[in-house]
């Protein structure tokens, strides 16, 4: 199968504006690519590339004041078989998860774990531990949420939706 992707998003800036892309495609898919996912920016401006720590190809730029865009457009191929199922995959206790995964249990600006705790563990505190609780939230999170541009933000937060 063939995916078309990409983006373009234009700006009206009232200033000079730093900017961190993360536009790209994971670097463990680039192979997939038909051709590789440059971003373009109009204006031209001088485009810094590195990795983050969760080993996403971010770009550094100064956007200039005014009109300014920034998109990637390319082609991937994939199977498009499902993501595989293992009904049952453990639940590891914190303590006995690696290190390199512990980031990934801290809250956010955008997820206010000591806000959501208590409903989640309401919803979800009777599910089996390991798949069965996964697949309840994205289960739950499939039926009650969609995003919607008109209610868009960057500032909106898990437990306002």
């Amino acid at each position: 199968m063939r995916i078309h992707i990409g983006c373009e998003l234009t700006f009206e800036l009232p200033q000079t504006t730093p900017m961190i892309a993360t536009l790209h495609v994971h670097f463990s898919r680039a192979s997939d690519l038909e051709r590789p996912d440059h971003l373009v920016t109009n204006p031209a401006v001088p485009v810094e590339g590195y990795r983050d720590s969760f080993g996403n190809w971010c770009n550094r730029l100064l956007a200039p004041a005014g009109r300014f865009t920034l998109g990637t457009d390319a082609v991937i191929r994939d199977a498009g078989a499902s993501d595989p199922v293992d009904l049952n995959a453990l639940q590891h206790q914190v303590q006995h998860l690696p290190v390199e995964t512990l980031q990934f249990l801290l809250g956010s600006r955008y997820c206010e774990t000591d806000i959501l705790s208590d409903e989640a563990w309401r919803l979800f505190k009777e599910t089996p531990l390991g798949w069965p609780r996964v697949q309840a939230i994205c289960d739950f999170v499939h039926n009650h949420f969609a995003f919607s541009y008109e209610h868009a933000r960057p500032t909106r937060t898990a437990a306002e939706v």
